[in-house]
């Protein structure tokens, strides 16, 4: 079986463990090769990992620096760019107007600590390490009012070296087992925007004072940004109002979020630590695709949507390249007879709400793979 240490020897971006997320960085293109752990038998069973990674491997190279990155930057930056007539629009007088600069901000807003922040903490923005740490401070810290190091080892040290693993990453971190489906499918992520930084200082115990005082003020930083400019551009005459406005457009994409979190992971095969199967049986048997959607996935970005079995199997890809390397995937999964898992958002919806005690209140059961180890 499978340990941990090998775990993490196959995910490139824990193969080189330097802090903010261990991001190996791809150089002129070319994909780290997954490490041979010797042997005949492990070769054998590493085979299906490392052949698919050769097939990405040649996507990769023949992608120019646009496709790899410029797409996903280029989104980034149309959504900071937008908050310009968003803040504007709010100082309207006329409802539709006021409406219209809502809907923009909380666009932009989705866009920006949803898939900014999920590509920032992959290191997956730029090539440089101290670029990727300052775009990691920047969008999850002062943007995402969350604590970068926190966040970082939550998704990328846990979440993906151990997904679907209990007790690691097995997505329990959503489970609220007190609250009733209505109110945790409909009502409780309206809160996110309030409990985000407040999960983010309950994280900062125990780290150095240095670390604490300036992810604090990072945080701090985001939210009194936001709230100088509808003051102070789109003319908000009170404090109750900018908070109020604040709060509706960051938790206007808070449903969707705290669906696709659960929807792609809970439900399908869990693991066990001891037992867990090699990376591209428990990736395939673990993640599940959402379709195609215009809105979640220019918001959230394809690799938290339509590419996610892309994304956990090459983490360290751009949304843009985890769209362009799914159709190599999906072929190569489905002539090897491995899950290629899909479902609509709509149906996932109905499953969790038809059975909302068995998937998020009780323990989920333990799956062995037999026949493939």
């Amino acid at each position: 079986m499978q340990s941990v240490q090998d775990e993490c020897r196959e995910i490139p971006e824990i193969q080189n463990d330097r802090g903010w997320g261990g991001v190996l960085k791809l150089r002129s293109g070319v994909l780290s090769e997954l490490t041979n752990r010797g042997g005949e038998e492990d070769v054998g069973k590493e085979s299906l990992m490392m052949e698919l990674t050769r097939l990405v491997q040649k996507v990769m190279k023949e992608s120019s620096w646009w496709e790899k990155r410029g797409v996903d930057c280029s989104i980034l930056t149309a959504a900071f760019l937008c908050l310009v007539p968003a803040f504007l629009l709010l100082g309207s007088s006329q409802l539709l107007w006021f409406t219209l600069g809502m809907l923009l901000m909380g666009l932009a807003h989705a866009v920006i600590t949803v898939k900014g922040t999920h590509l920032a903490s992959h290191g997956a923005l730029c090539e440089s390490h101290t670029w990727a740490k300052f775009w990691a401070i920047f969008f999850i810290e002062i943007c995402g009012s969350f604590s970068a190091q926190a966040g970082i080892h939550g998704h990328i040290k846990m979440h993906h070296a151990h997904t679907n693993i209990i007790g690691l990453g097995d997505s329990s971190v959503w489970k609220i087992p007190f609250l009733p489906r209505i109110i945790y499918l409909f009502m409780a992520p309206l809160s996110v925007p309030v409990i985000t930084p407040l999960v983010a200082l309950a994280h900062l115990k125990g780290n150095s004072l240095g670390m604490v005082v300036r992810t604090v003020l990072m945080i701090a930083l985001g939210l009194y940004s936001q709230y100088w400019l509808l003051i102070n551009v789109s003319g908000f005459r009170s404090m109750p109002g900018a908070l109020l406005c604040m709060l509706v457009c960051r938790a206007m994409f808070s449903i969707p979020y705290i669906h696709v979190n659960i929807f792609q992971h809970i439900g399908l095969p869990m693991f066990s630590p001891t037992k867990r199967p090699k990376r591209i049986y428990q990736m395939t048997h673990g993640v599940l695709n959402l379709p195609r959607n215009p809105m979640l996935d220019w918001t959230f970005g394809h690799s938290l949507i339509s590419c996610h079995i892309e994304h956990h199997l090459f983490p360290f890809l751009s949304d843009n390249m985890c769209l362009k390397v799914k159709p190599v995937v999906s072929k190569y999964l489905t002539e090897k007879k491995l899950p290629y898992q899909e479902d609509t958002y709509l149906s996932r919806l109905h499953l969790f709400f038809t059975k909302y005690q068995e998937l998020m209140v009780f323990a989920p059961p333990i799956t062995e793979l037999v026949g493939v180890q």
